[in-house]
């Protein structure tokens, strides 16, 4: 999913989505570990980005939260 559209997101969805991916990040780890390889290993290097990507959007929008109450 794009930034622009996890953007649109509540807090509570990109938890929820950013909780699916440490799942399915989890699983390809294990899958890696116990095979010894991954169907492709690009799909654990996107995982990763789309992780990083929620991790910025969620701070992005708490930070917001908090301006917005001093103000």
């Amino acid at each position: 999913m794009k930034a622009h559209e996890l953007r649109d997101l509540s807090i509570a969805e990109l938890e929820a989505r950013k909780n699916d991916e440490i799942e399915a990040l989890q699983k390809l780890y294990f899958n890696k570990a116990v095979a010894g390889q991954v169907e492709s290993p690009a799909t654990i290097k996107n995982h990763r980005k789309e992780l990083a990507r929620l991790n910025t959007i969620i701070l992005e929008k708490k930070r917001a939260e908090q301006t917005e109450v001093k103000a």
